[in-house]
């Protein structure tokens, strides 16, 4: 599979947006024994993947369709809802997967 068969799509919910944008907070020791108060940003993005895909495979397609840096990636599959449409029979969306990927401080993928 080659690097746009892997990463179908940069899912754009609010939630996505949020952790995009949303800081962390944590602690950092100084040398002289202080704890000193510090932010980041999560810098998290929500990539549709190829069911069949593994987090190597995705890892390696992020960055090279985006041009950044992977450091982290969590992956899940995701059930399709069942639906009706206009008639008695019962159906169901399809099946997908969900990675959310945490790309290196100061890397960003734009989306147009």
């Amino acid at each position: 599979m080659n690097a746009f068969e892997i990463v179908k799509t940069v899912r754009l919910t609010e939630k996505g947006t949020r952790q995009g944008t949303q800081t962390v907070r944590y602690h950092v020791k100084s040398k002289d024994g202080q704890s000193e108060l510090k932010t980041r940003p999560l810098n998290q993005y929500t990539v549709v993947a190829d069911p069949r895909a593994n987090k190597f495979q995705i890892r390696q397609a992020v960055q090279e369709l985006f041009k950044v840096k992977v450091i982290a990636i969590n992956t899940l599959n995701v059930r399709g809802k069942p639906r009706r449409q206009r008639t008695k029979q019962a159906g169901k969306a399809p099946d997908w997967k969900k990675a959310i990927v945490t790309l290196k401080q100061g890397d960003k993928i734009v989306i147009t």
